[in-house]
C-alpha cells in the first residue's frame, strides 16, 4: 500500500507516555479535523499539485504542503540510507487513521520497531495489536467509542478549565480499564499550563509540555 506521506525525520518524542524516547517521525498528508491551534496545518489538504516525487520528498528540511505516495519498501530504504538508528517509529499527522495502518505497522514490527500512533480518535483505529495508540480527544469533535478504548493513553490539548468537561465525560467510557491521561497545553499558553498543573496534581494525572518546542528540535 502506498501512504501520502509529508515528511519523515529522526528526532526525540516530545509529548505524552514517551516523551524523550528518539523517534522516527512518519507524518501522514491529510486531516479532516482542523483544529485551530494545529501546528501542522500544511498537513490538511492532499492536493495533487504539491505532490512530489519519493526523492525529493526524502531531501526535504522544512515543513511544508509537499506530500508524496510511498510505500513500506521505500519508508524502510530511506531509514536505511539516513542510518537512523531510533526504534520507535511515531505514525502522525495530519490525521494518521483515515488510512488503514495495519500493514504498515505490522511491517515495521517484523522489522524490530515499536510503533505509535498519533490519532483525534475521530476515525477507525486499523494497526497491529502491539502498536501503542495516542488519542487526542477534541471536545468539539466525535470521538468514537471504540478509539478511546483501543487507547494506550489520553493525550488532552488544554486551553481552558472548561475545555477538562469533555475530558470527563471521555473518561467515563474507560472507567473500567486502565488508562494513562496526559494533559497538554496549548501553544505553551501560560494559563493553560498553570491549569494542566493543577488538575494534574489533583487527579494524579501526567504534564505532557511539548519537550521539542522548548528544545527547539522537530
Amino acid at each position: 500500500m502506498n501512504y501520502p506521506i509529508n515528511e519523515m525525520f529522526q528526532t526525540i518524542q516530545g509529548e505524552g507516555y514517551y516523551t524523550g524516547t528518539p523517534a522516527i517521525f512518519i507524518r501522514l498528508q491529510g486531516c479532516p479535523i482542523h483544529c485551530k491551534w494545529c501546528d501542522t496545518k500544511y498537513t490538511w489538504k492532499c492536493l495533487s499539485e504539491n505532490k512530489i516525487s519519493y526523492e525529493e520528498l526524502i531531501k526535504k528540511t522544512t515543513s511544508n504542503q509537499k506530500w508524496s505516495y510511498i510505500n513500506i519498501t521505500k519508508i524502510l530504504k530511506n531509514i536505511q540510507i539516513k542510518e537512523w538508528t531510533a526504534k520507535h517509529v511515531v505514525i502522525t499527522g495530519g490525521e494518521p487513521c483515515i488510512y488503514n495502518l495495519l500493514d504498515l505497522t505490522e511491517k515495521l514490527e517484523e522489522k524490530g520497531f515499536k510503533c505509535q500512533i498519533e490519532t483525534s480518535g475521530t476515525k477507525k483505529i486499523k494497526c497491529s495489536e502491539n502498536t501503542w495508540v495516542t488519542v487526542s480527544p477534541k471536545k468539539d469533535q466525535k470521538t468514537l467509542h471504540t478509539s478511546i478504548l483501543r487507547s494506550n493513553e489520553i493525550k488532552y490539548p488544554i486551553l481552558k478549565e472548561e475545555d477538562l468537561l469533555y475530558l470527563e465525560k471521555i473518561l467515563l467510557i474507560v472507567q473500567n480499564k486502565k488508562y494513562r491521561v496526559f494533559l497538554q497545553p496549548i501553544s505553551q499558553n501560560q494559563q493553560a499550563l498553570e491549569i494542566c498543573i493543577k488538575y494534574c496534581t489533583i487527579k494524579n494525572w501526567r504534564l505532557s509540555i511539548q519537550l521539542h518546542k522548548y528544545l527547539l528540535i522537530r
